[in-house]
């Protein structure tokens, strides 16, 4: 059953992030670089971000997946899949799944340095995705009627 407690508890923590992150966005790349904790809650709020809408992704594909939905094996796969279930066009969930690649390189440290111009870039794409994300995730749980 969808717990849609849940789902708005994470949306309303990704949006006030949102609003962090926001103001963060208004430093340049030499700011956040140059300042240790600018740079680690800029990396910190796109982790937490990213890892709250994979959550409400998998929640709902438990609840709507369909035979035509796989079971997700990456992160990825979470957003990708979510347009089958109709919560958004194909296209949105090809291009928020990228945002799983900031994630990776965030904790796994693939590099021996980061680029961290990458990370400062795609704070703008995560604030305009994850805006419309939360907007496509109310929409699809309003139109559940199976509370």
């Amino acid at each position: 059953m969808l717990n849609k407690d849940f789902v708005y508890r994470k949306i309303s923590l990704i949006q006030e992030d949102l609003v962090r992150l926001s103001d963060l966005a208004k430093f340049s790349f030499k700011e956040i670089v140059r300042d240790f904790y600018k740079q680690n809650t800029l990396e910190r709020l796109l982790e937490k971000i990213i890892m709250r809408a994979v959550d409400i992704n998998h929640h709902l594909l438990l609840e709507f997946a369909t035979e035509d939905v796989k079971t997700p094996k990456t992160y990825k796969e979470t957003f990708t899949e979510l347009s089958k279930i109709g919560v958004y066009p194909k296209e949105f969930g090809d291009e928020i799944s990228k945002s799983v690649g900031t994630r990776n390189i965030l904790i796994h440290e693939y590099d021996e340095e980061t680029d961290y111009s990458k990370i400062y870039n795609s704070v703008s794409d995560c604030l305009k995705d994850y805006h419309k994300y939360c907007e496509f995730i109310l929409n699809f749980i309003k139109k559940d009627k199976t509370d």
